[in-house]
């Protein structure tokens, strides 16, 4: 068979040119600052992938920003013994299996023959699966029943310091988005769990019924889905109050100018202690209501009224209002507040329950961009 020779299009040469001046941009070796010094990378089109082949350049942005040295310096993990590994090696090891992507200690051992990138990282070693555990049970203790009260007291006291630790990490990464405003969305995840973990427990399970698993409580920034608490917890405590006290804990551990402008759940959410803390903290919400015999009175008869107003295909919307009763008496105790309706509401199948002033079509948009960003796992 011959070969026909076809004249290049211009979108092929253009494309070919490109290609050339790329392939002699990337045989110039590249030098990067990382916190194991300074090393030169290279492109090489004949080598094999690897999962730790943009190590060099992440490396790169944890020495610019100082993380990682932070990081290291404010752990609360000290060694007296001579025998025991250094604090970079151990939190270097923790580090490089996240990013490898493993979810076990015995992994561990798949990164001991990467000469590279403990390197990059400034680290000596990468240390067992063994020294990795205990080095993470000495930072974040689980206290037991052989302990004595005293330990179980210094145990709490390790494991405070661990959890200030990692929140304070954690505070520096998302200071720069909360400065401008934002959504705090709030959920309740399912992990399916498979063999004999603690908390594992059969409880509501829609992906696995029947199976084990744990509960976990997450608030994350709206469409960015940066996370910025998570609570894990058994299997049967998928309630929103039982994630109460952390949500508490993580609106006032904001400042007030850099609290979010509207916390936004679920009809799990939308009952009395969720919303009756939120008033406490002079927080706005916006919550999906259950459909309670009051509800449906509400929307039987908005159903009937012709003044609806049309926000887009297929959705009707109009204000309305209704009185929650534990407002009511709260304010009458108070003396200095009429008796609290809320509104205005726009509904579809759900009600939703406000304490922002926003527009029916603003609700609208509201759920299905949540919807959006509500797969933070």
């Amino acid at each position: 068979m011959g070969e026909v020779d076809f004249a290049q299009s211009q979108t092929s040469q253009a494309c070919r040119e490109v290609i050339e001046q790329y392939e002699q941009v990337v045989d110039e070796a590249l030098r990067v600052q990382t916190p194991g010094g300074v090393f030169e990378v290279q492109w090489s089109s004949d080598g094999k992938a690897t999962a730790m082949g943009q190590l060099a350049f992440f490396a790169e942005f944890l020495q610019a920003s100082g993380l990682f040295e932070n990081w290291l310096q404010s752990c609360p993990l000290h060694y007296t013994s001579p025998n025991a590994p250094e604090v970079r090696d151990v939190l270097g090891t923790w580090m490089l299996g996240i990013l490898d992507g493993q979810y076990r200690y015995a992994h561990i051992g798949a990164l001991r023959g990467d000469g590279v990138a403990p390197e990059v990282l400034g680290m000596t070693k990468v240390i067992g699966d063994d020294s990795l555990r205990r080095a993470l049970a000495a930072i974040a203790p689980a206290p037991k029943a052989k302990h004595s009260a005293e330990e179980r007291v210094a145990q709490q006291a390790q494991a405070l310091k661990a959890e200030q630790w990692m929140q304070a990490q954690l505070r520096h990464s998302i200071a720069q988005a909360t400065q401008t405003g934002w959504i705090l969305d709030c959920d309740t995840t399912v992990k399916v769990l498979y063999g004999h973990q603690d908390g594992a427990v059969v409880s509501y399970n829609p992906h696995k019924p029947g199976r084990p698993s744990h509960i976990i409580h997450t608030y994350w920034i709206g469409n960015l889905r940066l996370v910025l608490d998570a609570q894990l917890q058994a299997g049967n405590r998928h309630s929103p109050s039982y994630g109460r006290t952390g949500l508490r804990a993580l609106l006032q551990s904001l400042p007030v100018d850099e609290r979010p402008k509207l916390v936004r759940g679920d009809s799990a959410y939308g009952s009395e202690g969720e919303m009756r803390q939120l008033e406490e903290l002079q927080q706005p919400y916006l919550f999906k209501l259950r459909q309670t015999a009051g509800v449906k009175q509400l929307i039987k008869r908005q159903w009937a009224r012709p003044d609806l107003e049309r926000h887009g295909p297929g959705l009707d919307g109009l204000r309305g209002r209704i009185a929650l009763e534990w407002l009511e008496h709260q304010a009458a105790r108070d003396r200095h507040a009429p008796p609290a309706q809320d509104g205005p509401w726009c509904w579809s199948k759900r009600t939703k329950v406000k304490k922002i002033k926003l527009t029916c079509s603003s609700l609208t948009r509201m759920n299905p961009s949540r919807v959006g960003s509500m797969r933070c796992w």
